[in-house]
């Protein structure tokens, strides 16, 4: 055989038995948010952090600095700044009324603040833990506080006409090392954020999950649009720290008004 036949050869083989090597990779594994009795948890509370470069979520208004409980001051409520081009009228208007109220003495409403489903973004303001329960078909999110879970649906497309609810239709996917999720068909029960900023039906969010540092750190970050409320689609993030737990018990009692009535649902009469 010629010196260019062996040569030939040679490389045929040599890109054949690469081919087959990549073949013979086993596919990456998903990510995995749960093993070994994982959660996750952040203790700073609740804002959504813009991303660089990127339109972001609302801030507080400057005028009226918000003060949390346990800094040895009076505690305020947050107060939308509305001077954001991104938000359409019609929601400066409702914001602006409920600033005033605020403002005058209301008490300025959470997402979860009357145990009701905080909806999406607004999920991920709570300080968690939240836990994770993946399988090949499902992957279920639940946040210790009041039991509020999310049902992400793997693999399949969005209905055609989802019905509308809290949380909205979830479906996801992985990307490598993330999970990609993809929720529509949300009510508008409940607020984007701690601003009490409103929503139409046609909100859409975008989650990508994975984890940053070793796996000590998940990091979320959110792509939220609403045509019919703001004027263009905007970014967030947010991390939480790993942490070892089981899903505790937290129950959001019926009538437990304690200093404030936070508007919690109260049933006119008994199920038995």
């Amino acid at each position: 055989m010629s010196r260019i036949a062996l040569r030939t050869s040679f490389l045929a083989g040599g890109v054949a038995a690469a081919l087959a090597g990549a073949l013979a990779q086993p596919a990456s594994s998903p990510p995995d948010f749960s093993s070994n009795e994982v959660a996750w948890q952040q203790g700073n509370g609740g804002e959504l952090n813009a991303v660089p470069g990127m339109p972001g979520p609302l801030n507080n208004d400057p005028a009226h600095p918000f003060v949390p409980n346990g800094r040895g001051a009076q505690p305020t409520f947050r107060i939308a700044d509305l001077s954001t081009p991104n938000l359409k009228q019609w929601a400066k208007d409702v914001m602006k009324k409920d600033n005033d109220e605020v403002l005058a003495g209301k008490i300025g409403f959470t997402p979860s603040s009357s145990c009701k489903q905080a909806g999406v973004p607004a999920y991920w303001l709570a300080g968690g833990p939240f836990f994770f329960i993946q399988t090949p078909r499902e992957v279920l999110i639940v946040e210790e506080g009041d039991r509020h879970a999310r049902r992400v649906y793997m693999d399949v497309p969005h209905s055609k006409n989802p019905k509308s609810s809290w949380f909205g239709e979830s479906v996801g996917r992985y990307e490598g090392d993330t999970l990609v999720v993809d929720t529509i068909g949300f009510n508008t029960k409940t607020f984007v954020d701690n601003y009490r900023t409103p929503h139409s039906d046609k909100l859409h969010v975008v989650e990508r999950f994975r984890m940053i540092e070793g796996g000590k750190t998940l990091e979320i970050q959110m792509s939220v649009e609403d045509p019919e409320t703001f004027n263009a689609p905007w970014q967030a993030i947010r991390r939480y720290n790993k942490t070892e737990a089981t899903l505790g018990e937290e129950i959001c009692q019926e009538g437990n008004f304690v200093l404030f009535d936070y508007g919690i649902p109260v049933a006119k009469q008994s199920d038995f």
